[in-house]
């Protein structure tokens, strides 16, 4: 691992090849020539062999403790030669952080509290200018995270420092992010967040916005280990940290959340403003606007003018070669979602409404204004009957009186019964919003 091109060479079979066994014989050589001379032997059966796979745990589970000493401080000599020679870039390889990791997770069970804090810092700050190397793997990713909750705040200022240049790489690799998510989750100071991570999260949004994990990072500011937008197992993974965080963070996890929110949505809503036509038009994207019109803290006016603006073309499309935006299933969804203000619950059978701050009549208002008469009748007729229907519902519940007499002039008895003769998709939905509409 000292040499540069041989290095390679280990860390493609640590991370390619090798099974679970056969990475603990890799690592194993960080843990001292005790461990080669006198534990090797033991490794034969399949008992021996699951033993091995739990690493350095499974080598200090027998050891008295003048061995455990011993065996810990020649992993952590291995480990510093690794960080005092960077120029050989070992420090990016998963072997080296696998076995960092095991090392620091052996600390954390030292019972004495005044040896556990000593070793813990000293590698810390062998570890403090490498951090961003580190964040790409499953080891250490979570060796920074763990870092970043058992930190101080002085030591969360310098994680934040040390990845600070690479937010925008990070928020596009799904090991990396949570890394970012964690700091989000951590970190009381908020103000430092807000400019060192946020900003750089938002300014970066018309670049990653693309991909999967770009809009997961965006989403995570405004709505954070939503399971709409996070695997079971990717909550679980920025859980692991939860235990220690109710011990070393003061702040309401709560009201953490709500100041990046805060810091986020202005950028967020801008975001949209100027780029909502091209995200709405994308199928995941359209789910990222969503949540950022629910959620994001503000004044939606403008985003709300650019959403309008996608669909006030004549329905339907001239050319079928371009068919109308509300043509596409998840355009509909997102206005229609809108219109609702929230999100349809199946197992309570009702709208969650995820932020006060957001008001679906007011949306509706901005609809009327925005849409003529023409594109809002073809669209009931057509692939837009959900989104009139919705329209129709929230108008008729918290329309003024001149918004209701306006949509009961338009869907008169003879547009009704139009409808009804007309084989399209939502018409019972839609009948039953305009029949509450016009016979209130």
């Amino acid at each position: 691992l000292l040499h540069r091109e041989a290095s390679s060479v280990i860390a493609d079979a640590f991370e390619l090849h090798a099974n679970a066994y056969e990475r603990y014989l890799l690592v194993r050589d960080f843990y001292g020539r005790e461990v080669a001379l006198f534990y090797s032997s033991a490794i034969g059966g399949e008992a021996d062999k699951e033993k091995a796979k739990k690493g350095l745990k499974g080598v200090l589970e027998d050891a008295s403790s003048e061995q455990r000493t011993r065996i810990l401080d020649a992993t952590k000599e291995n480990i510093m030669t690794i960080l005092n020679n960077p120029e050989k870039d070992a420090v990016t390889h998963a072997v080296v952080h696998r076995a960092l990791w095991e090392y620091l997770s052996s600390l954390i069970e030292l019972e004495n509290d005044v040896e556990r804090e000593k070793l813990w810092r000293k590698m810390f700050e062998a570890c403090q200018d490498v951090l961003a190397e580190m964040v790409h793997t499953k080891d250490g990713s979570r060796l920074v995270r763990e870092f970043i909750v058992r930190g101080s705040a002085k030591d969360r200022k310098q994680i934040v420092k040390a990845i600070k240049p690479y937010v925008e790489r990070m928020a596009q690799e799904e090991l990396a992010q949570s890394v970012l998510f964690s700091a989000l989750d951590i970190i009381d100071d908020t103000k430092l967040v807000a400019k060192s991570l946020v900003s750089k999260l938002t300014t970066a949004a018309p670049a990653i916005w693309k991909s999967i994990h770009g809009r997961r990072s965006l989403l995570y500011l405004i709505a954070p280990r939503n399971r709409r937008h996070s695997t079971p197992a990717q909550i679980a993974r920025l859980a692991e940290t939860d235990a220690t965080r109710a011990q070393t963070s003061k702040k309401d996890n709560s009201v953490r959340a709500a100041e990046i929110r805060k810091a986020a949505s202005e950028s967020l809503l801008e975001f949209v403003a100027k780029h909502g036509k091209e995200v709405a038009l994308d199928k995941s994207g359209s789910l990222l606007v969503n949540e950022i019109m629910l959620q994001a803290d503000g004044d939606r006016s403008a985003a709300t003018e650019t959403l309008l603006k996608l669909i006030v073309t004549p329905y339907p499309a001239p050319a079928a070669s371009a068919p109308h935006p509300i043509d596409a299933s998840h355009v509909a969804r997102l206005y229609k979602t809108l219109l609702q203000g929230g999100h349809y619950d199946r197992s309570s059978k009702s709208i969650t409404k995820p932020s006060s701050s957001f008001s679906p009549s007011t949306f509706a208002s901005s609809f009327l204004t925005a849409v003529s008469q023409d594109v809002i009748i073809a669209m009931a007729q057509g692939n837009g009957a959900f989104v009139v229907a919705e329209l129709c519902r929230r108008v008729s519940a918290e329309g003024t009186d001149g918004e209701k007499r306006l949509l009961q002039t338009w869907f008169a008895e003879e547009l009704r019964r139009n409808i009804q003769d007309k084989e399209i998709k939502g018409k019972s939905v839609l009948l039953e919003s305009i029949d509450a509409l016009l016979f209130p």
